[in-house]
Order: structure tokens, then sequence, then C-alpha cells
């Protein structure tokens, strides 16, 4: 039976101390704890009758962090080795450090990586050789794991381009691989970010020898003439002219079988497809791959012709059910619109029902949306599937204005393709589930964090400005910027897209050239743009009213090869800034996998200012996963205002939490060194108009 909580918090005082009993040294292997990407750890030191005694063990400043701007963050989920701490700083760094007292060991100096944001590293080790793998801008490097210093070995000078070999003629050049890759044997299993507008990238997998770096195999996934799946792509020869359909989101690993599990992004361009008609498969898929070949065991494809940014968010998890009264290894897959798909790990049947339910198709001239999606019967969303006017936050201060703007609006239904009519997603286009993912412990349990807020959207013609006056750089500014920054230059509410008026107080033009040659945060990169265009576009952003009659001035933009473009991710809030749904506006769920059926769900994150008005915990904004532990705790940050909490996994009670020096938009770790359970979080902030910070803070009891 699902139990909503919004109770008061337990804090439990150091009088309810126990000892600290001995704890064997654990490692945290891998990014999320290791291959079945879990969050889980057996580590039981810290119990809920001691864990209101957590102390700071240490603080480590990772450096880097733009403390004037606040556009740093640090998504990292830091793994541990043998005593050592391998993470990457704020100013994207890789770094290593004693995991028990926090001071460095060492530290790279990479430059010409631009404002990636990391989620962490890889390590492979084969006797002496032992190996950090570090996405730093198109490169993956192999550090020597002794001392950070690139081995020379693999590829050339110690990294390879992830650039060379992807098959796009014409196509941008913006690739990253900030999530960390997946380790098979001597492979390492590379999936990649590329852009998201007509000039995307390719999204194929890659495997590379760990030793040489040579390219061993890789995975079409938008298929090539004679490719299973090459039939849900029309017109013909989709390579020449797509891209996207990338593993941005991190791949999990059941060594034993040599199966590697990995969900797929959507088709670029994300929010028309009348130039991909079709299903398009690999796009928006859970693909289970051999890991050792490449080759495709099965797939399921999660949204048919993704039309709206539905793609999976996260690596999935490996975990083992009770269906029908047999143990069967199962895989689970968390989406944006809230959706956990449960599968037979090796055959990849659903595990509950699942049925393709009809949808709106009416949609913009050219555009052939897909009839059905599919939908699980079990388990129930983890978040609402609409926003209507019942469900208006009570205390939004604009409410009659929000109320008559809805009233306008396409609403009511998850896949509503866009229009030029005002379309609302609900939940928002980054989730329902996000990049933290979900933990799952040994009894098949699994807790997802999500969010719960609106955004709305609409398609307007995708053409160059009718006005002859407009400067080159402001009919550029139109087509390339505009959709993300606002037509207006003021960015959108909470941060995410920052504002760009007044762009010259705070960054030289040099500057912003070199963001649009290398990209930054969640922007991508426009190196494919001329020089001209992009000193155009600078210019615009400097003086947005100077005319002139340069050459450039007077040069018309190209034509795009799209009709249309989307008017931006909107995230929609009262004039107060609260979401205009009512709350939760985060939450933290507890879904049993075994029966589908919800455990409990609670709100995660805290405006105090609503609760000293007499309003229960509304939940926040959330960006980052939870760990559990052996003892029945859950540990999560996420939040936006800037705590860090721990959980009892049995009812959902908070029974400790702590202020951080930012937030912690990351997922925490936990090891144990010299008999002693810490538990570390990135605290880098930066995201929600919230503080950017550098700090790596550890915990444990005294």
């Amino acid at each position: 039976m699902l139990r909503y909580l919004v109770g008061a918090v337990v804090l439990l005082g150091a009088t309810q101390l126990a000892f600290r009993p001995q704890q064997p040294d654990v490692n945290w292997t891998e990014y999320n704890g290791d291959g079945t990407r879990n969050h889980y750890s057996p580590l039981s030191q810290i119990t809920p009758a001691n864990v209101g005694g957590l102390r700071v063990a240490w603080t480590y400043a990772s450096g880097g962090a733009d403390t004037v701007n606040n556009r740093t963050q640090m998504q990292c989920n830091p793994i541990v080795i043998d005593g050592v701490l391998y993470g990457v700083s704020a100013g994207t760094q890789a770094f290593a450090l004693d995991a028990a007292t926090g001071r460095e060991r060492w530290r790279t100096r990479l430059t010409g990586g631009g404002g990636t944001t990391s989620r962490g590293v890889t390590y492979w080790a084969s006797g002496a050789d032992q190996r950090i793998f570090f996405g730093y801008g198109p490169w993956l490097y192999a550090l020597d794991a002794r001392t950070g210093k690139p081995i020379d070995g693999f590829g050339q000078g110690g990294r390879i381009d992830l650039k060379e070999g992807i098959e796009r003629p014409g196509g941008d050049t913006y690739v990253q691989a900030n999530t960390p890759n997946t380790i098979f044997e001597n492979l390492i299993i590379v999936g990649a970010r590329v852009a998201e507008g007509e000039t995307a990238l390719l999204g194929d997998i890659r495997a590379y020898d760990v030793r040489t770096g040579k390219l061993v195999w890789t995975f079409h996934t938008i298929p090539k003439p004679g490719e299973f799946g090459y039939d849900t792509w029309q017109p013909a020869n989709p390579r020449d002219r797509l891209g996207g359909a990338n593993a941005w989101a991190g791949m999990a690993i059941d060594r034993q079988r040599g199966i590697v599990y990995v969900p797929t992004g959507s088709a670029a361009y994300d929010f028309y497809g009348g130039n991909r008609r079709g299903d398009n498969l690999f796009a928006n898929c859970l693909l289970a791959l051999d890991a050792r070949t490449g080759k495709r065991i099965w797939h399921f494809q999660l949204v048919h012709h993704d039309i709206w940014d539905r793609d999976p968010p996260s690596p999935p998890n490996l975990l083992t059910v009770v269906h029908g009264g047999k143990r069967i290894d199962a895989v689970a897959q968390t989406t944006k619109q809230g959706h956990v798909f449960v599968f037979d790990r090796v055959m990849g049947k659903p595990l509950f029902p699942v049925e393709e339910r009809p949808y709106a198709t009416d949609a913009m001239p050219g555009e052939y949306p897909s009839p059905t999606q599919p939908v699980p019967l079990k388990p129930a969303p983890f978040t609402r599937q609409t926003f209507t006017e019942v469900d208006i936050n009570p205390w939004a201060a604009n409410r009659n204005e929000i109320v008559a703007r809805l009233r306008t609006a396409r609403t009511g239904s998850p896949y509503l393709p866009l229009t030029g009519q005002m379309t609302v997603f609900y939940p928002g286009t980054d989730g329902g589930a996000q990049w933290g993912g979900a933990a799952v412990d040994p009894g098949g349990v699994m807790y997802i964090p999500a969010k719960q807020n609106p955004v709305y959207s609409s398609l307007v013609p995708n053409e160059v400005p009718a006005d002859k006056g407009m400067s080159l750089g402001a009919q550029l500014y139109t087509l390339r910027c505009a959709s993300c920054h606002g037509s207006d230059r003021r960015g959108n509410h909470d941060g995410s897209y920052p504002g760009l008026v007044g762009l010259e107080a705070r960054l030289s033009a040099e500057a912003v050239h070199q963001v649009l040659k290398t990209g930054r945060g969640l922007m991508p990169s426009f190196s494919h743009l001329p020089e001209a265009e992009h000193k155009a576009i600078v210019d615009f952003l400097f003086n947005p009213t100077a005319g002139g009659a340069s050459a450039v001035t007077q040069a018309k933009a190209p034509q795009p090869k799209l009709p249309y473009r989307h008017t931006g991710y909107n995230r929609w809030y009262d004039s107060n800034g609260y979401p205009v749904s009512a709350p939760p506006w985060g939450t933290l769920t507890a879904i049993d996998l075994n029966t589908g059926e919800h455990r409990w769900q609670v709100p995660l994150g805290e405006y105090k200012e609503l609760t000293a008005k007499g309003i229960p915990p509304t939940g926040t904004d959330n960006y980052g996963g939870p760990l559990v532990t052996g003892s029945g705790l859950l540990f999560v940050a996420a939040s936006k205002d800037e705590q860090l909490r721990a959980i009892d996994t049995r009812t959902g009670k908070t029974l400790w939490q702590t202020g951080l020096p930012a937030a912690g938009y990351a997922s925490p770790s936990t090891y144990s060194v010299g008999g002693r359970q810490y538990v570390v979080i990135a605290c880098g902030g930066g995201k929600l108009n919230t503080r950017s910070g550098d700090k790596y803070v550890a915990f444990a009891l005294p």
C-alpha cells in the first residue's frame, strides 16, 4: 500500500550512538557502485540507530568552481579502490585522494576540453598495470592510476579522439564521453553525448582495447542498409543526414554472461521527425549487446519515433526478482515519463504486461507520430502523468493567470505532438527520472528520485527572419540560440539556460568565442559554424542594437534544413518562482519489483519558507541519485535545498540530515578504509540558481 509521508524529521542524537563496529575494507569500484549500477553497498557500520552521530571526516577542495556566475557543476560519483578515491573536480580535472584523509595524491592539468561536466571515471587493472579512463572534451584519456599521467601506448599520447571514425558527412564535431564508460575484460565500451540539433553526430556505440585504444567493434544505433532496423527509417539512408540515438546515460554490464545493457537516446532533431518517418530503431531503446562483439541479442523500444526528448535518462539496474515462485535475473529501466520497465535479463521478455496504447497523432504538416506507445501496466508510474486545471498549485501567486494560459494550451496526455500551440509536457522534458538513476537493494526494491514539474513548448517555422533590418548575428541567434536562451535573451527561470543580457559584464568576447567552439554545460559545441558566423553571434550578444553596413551585418543566415524549431525547454513557474503544479515537486519512491507495488513515496527536498507557513514539505527539483546500504539506510542529496539526507528504507522517514557547502547534484558513494565506513558526496551546486562549489565532503562515525 502506498504511504505518502510528510512527517517530521527524526534526528537521532549522539546519546543513541552504539560503538563503531569494525568494518572490513570494501571498495566502490565503479560508477554507481558496480556493473549492476544499483547504487548498493553491503556496508552496515552506519545504521539507522547510529546515523545521527555522523560527522565530517574530511573535506577536499577540488578547485575550478565558478563562484562568480555559478555556472560550474560536479555530477561525479567518485570511485574508491584499495584506499584511493578517484574523482573529477569542478574544473573538470581528474584527481586521486587518500580515501581516509582526503589528502590529494595527484591531479591532472589537462587543457582544451571546454566546460565539460563529468559524472566520474572508470578503473581497469591487470597486475601492475592500473588505469583510470577519463572523458575530457572530445577525448577519452587513459591515465596511470598511481600518477595521473597519460599512458603513451594508449591511442595518441594517452588519449583517443572520439570524433574519429564517426560517419556523418557535414555533421558538427561535438562529442563527449562525460558519463563513465563500461569495462568488459580488456575492452572499454564507450557511449557519448552528442548535439541534439540537425547537425548532430551519429551515436554509434564503440568498444576499444583498454591497452592500445584501438577500435574493436561498433554497433550502429542508426542502422546501415541491410542491418536490422534499417526499414524503420524513411527516407532511406538515414545515416547520411541524421544523428543522435547515442548512449549518453551510461550502461550496465552482466560480466558473467558477457552482456552489456545500453539505453539509447533520441534521434536528432528531438522535437520534429518529419525527416525520419517510422519507429526509428535503435533510438530510445534498451539494447542487450554481446559485450565481446557488439552483436545485438535483444532490444526493446521504450518510445516509438520520439518527438518529445523522452529518451531513457540513466543506466538500467541489474537485479534478481521472484516472479511466479521463480528467481529471475532481470534488468529494469526507469524513464523520464515516470515508468519502470522490467525485463528478463537474458530473453528480453517483459516481466509485467506492457500495453501499446493509442495516443493523439495530430501534428505539424510533414510529421507522422507513432499511433501507439508502450506503457507498462506494472509498476504504476512513480510520477503523475498529466497536468490539468485540477493539478495547479493551490498556493500559486498568479493562479488566475496560470488557469487562463493553461486553457489555451494542449495538455492532458503524455504524448501530445508539438504544434504551433503551446503544449505541456508532464513530467517535464528532463523527467520524471533523471540521470542520477535508481538504487536497488538485494531484495529487489527500487528507490527512485523524480521531478514532478511541467514544461511547455511549441513549434514555429524554422526560417530566416524576414526583418530586413536584422543583422546576421540577430538572425543566427534566433535560429541557433533562442530556443534555449529565449528570444529576449533572458534565459529561463531556474538558470539552466542562463540569460545573456549583460553578457559583456561577465565574459570577454574571446571567452564567448571559446564556448561556441567547445560547448559548456548543457550547451553543445557550434564548431561546425563558420568563423564569420561565430563572430556575428558574439557581436550581436555584446551589442544587440547595433546596425552597421558591414558585409557580415548585411549577410543572410543560411536556410535551415528542418521546417520547424521548438520554442524552448520552458519550465513553468509561478510569479514567486515555485512550480505551477501542485506538490510534491520532487519525490523519492520505493517500488517492490517482485510484486510491482509501490511501498512508499515521500517528498524529496524542502522550501523552508513554505514549511514555515504551515505548508507540508513539497519536495524540490532534484538531480542526482541515491545510495543504499546493507543496514537499511538510503543516502540522497540531489535536492535544491543543499541537504544530504539519510532515510530509513523500510518507511521513507528521514533519520538524519545535514547542510552541504553547495548542493549535491550527484550520487553519493560509500566505502570502508581501516575498518571505518565513509559516505562521500560531490557538492558542486550550480543548477537551479544555486551557488557553485568545489568541495567533496566525506562523513563517518567518530
